[in-house]
């Protein structure tokens, strides 16, 4: 086994593409031999338009390694492995036979069918426009989104230690922030890998960014900056149970201490549960009765809901049915539809939370806070008039955009259906024309999301707006992907994803789209320049 295990180690190290004098500076000067191809020809705009600003697409919200997170197994495949494609796309032993074994997807997708588990090289089912436990974020599928125009990525470290504990399979702790640091340590290992590839370290396209000055220099180099955030239910522990807060306002300045040295520059309060610093905005459907069934488990309290003060809404309640999950005492709440918003908002223990992220620049994700909360938070920014506000993914009540926009906030459509996208970024087009700002999105994939299904109309190969690289279908191994028939199955259908975009939406939504990189640096220079 070990001699097997060496030789398949030395071919892949040997099997190296060559540098040439010739290799353009988008181009590895050493790429390993079996890999995925990019699919994309020509040189990644780079610099300035004649204003000074930078351009690109901005993804705001994404989760690199989520593999590393909820128990290290619960998403099948990494984003790179220095053993190769093969090592990192590989067959998931626990979803064996059939797929079968793969419990949370098919709990939160309803596909009971099981599927082909074999990744790497046929990929037969795997990922899928679909999947919720499959890696979608190689970094050769990254690498297709960075030359098709993405210039800004925000990478989330997420986990959630209730959904590790019920999940059968698991290698690692269950601690959200022991899971945060790992995932931080693997973003900067990524960076270093690409860098091998493009002769040594600081060469490569992958660029972690702490300042919005490096992220400028950055994206006029024409490469992606990557700013790191985190998602997590239990920011630095801060939980309740029974509605005791299990931290106190020294957690959370040791918490926001290690984060910043860590790198991380924005952050989610709370997620999916409430905790001790804020409510959150609820889940819907079947995925929102699974949520609230585990926030009765992590809370000992179901979500309560009251009457909305104001013409912002929370999502309605998911139905809580007959759950292994719970005790068959443990019987839910009946909810009022009338009654659409979380009875918790930003506690003040939240609100020193957030006046520490202002002490220390950093920027405040609204998205998955309650409207009470997300409505406290933005009442704080605006009397300190402090810009640092994101909205990354659509889960913020769109009725906040203008406020988010008055303190030099940035906001993200979440990449669902192209269809979805284009609408809601037409109901806020007079906003942004007032404001001047840019639009992103939040692809969120390994983040338990929906993917845009197949479109139609996209032909191959096409070239990105304006005049941009040529784009044509993507190969990995024995499969080829096509937006057409594949929605966005992975990170490197978002190129694919734009021009349906630019078909449904024009061009002026892709310049608006491509304004976006611009934007965030505004609001994280904002941030970065305020003064109490």
């Amino acid at each position: 086994m070990l001699l097997r295990l060496a030789l398949a180690v030395s071919l892949v190290l040997a099997a190296i593409t060559p540098a040439t004098a010739a290799t353009p500076w988008w181009e590895p000067v050493a790429r390993p031999a079996v890999d995925s191809q990019i699919n994309v020809t020509g040189e990644p705009f780079k610099g300035t338009d004649g204003q000074g600003r930078v351009r690109g697409f901005v993804d705001a919200h994404n989760h690199l390694m989520t593999n590393e997170g909820f128990g290290g197994k619960l998403i099948c495949g990494k984003p790179f492995s220095e053993q190769g494609i093969a090592d990192a796309l590989k067959d998931c032993p626990e979803h064996h036979p059939a797929g079968l074994g793969a419990i949370f997807e098919a709990i939160v997708t309803g596909d009971l069918d099981g599927h082909d588990p074999v990744g790497w090289p046929t990929f037969k089912d795997w990922p899928s426009f679909t999947t919720v436990s499959h890696q979608q974020n190689y970094y050769a599928w990254l690498e297709r989104a960075w030359r098709g125009g993405q210039r800004v990525l925000v990478q989330d470290l997420t986990s959630n230690a209730t959904l590790c504990v019920i999940h059968p399979f698991k290698d690692k702790p269950c601690d959200e922030m022991q899971s945060v640091r790992l995932q931080a340590q693997r973003t900067y290992e990524l960076q270093a890998f690409i860098d091998r590839q493009f002769g040594g370290a600081g060469k490569g396209w992958f660029r972690i960014v702490t300042s919005a000055e490096q992220a400028r220099d950055v994206i006029t180099q024409g490469k992606l900056a990557v700013i790191l955030g985190v998602e997590t239910s239990e920011l630095f522990g801060c939980r309740t149970f029974l509605d005791i807060p299990l931290c106190n306002r020294g957690d959370i300045d040791r918490g926001l201490d290690e984060m910043y040295a860590l790198g991380v520059r924005s952050a989610f309060l709370c997620h999916k549960f409430d905790n001790a610093l804020c409510g959150v905005r609820f889940d819907s459907g079947t995925q929102g009765g699974v949520i609230n069934a585990g926030q009765f488990l992590r809370t000992g309290q179901w979500w309560k809901t009251e009457q909305c003060k104001g013409p912002q809404q929370d999502n309605p309640i998911g139905t809580v049915g007959p759950n292994a999950l719970i005790p068959a005492s443990a019987v839910a709440p009946a909810y009022d539809p009338a009654k659409r918003c979380n009875v918790r908002g930003l506690t003040s223990l939240g609100e020193y939370a957030v006046q520490g992220m202002m002490r220390r620049h950093m920027m405040i994700e609204i998205d998955h806070m309650s409207v009470k909360a997300a409505g406290r938070t933005l009442d704080l920014a605006a009397q300190a008039r402090y810009p640092g506000i994101i909205s990354s993914h659509s889960w913020m009540d769109a009725q906040w955009t203008e406020k988010v926009y008055q303190l030099g906030g940035f906001i993200a459509g979440y990449e669902n259906s192209p269809e979805g996208y284009v609408a809601q970024a037409a109901a806020a087009e007079p906003l942004r024309r007032k404001y001047d700002v840019g639009i992103g999105f939040g692809s969120d994939y390994n983040g338990v999301g929906s993917h845009p299904a197949p479109q139609t109309g996209v032909t191959y190969p096409f070239r990105t707006y304006p005049d941009g690289p040529l784009v044509d279908r993507q190969r990995t191994g024995e499969r080829v992907w096509d937006i057409n028939v594949d929605g966005g199955a992975h990170i490197g259908l978002l190129p694919d994803w734009v021009e349906k975009v630019r078909q449904l939406g024009g061009d002026q939504l892709v310049q608006d789209m491509l304004g976006g990189a611009e934007s965030y640096l505004r609001t994280w220079s904002g941030t970065q320049r305020w003064t109490p």
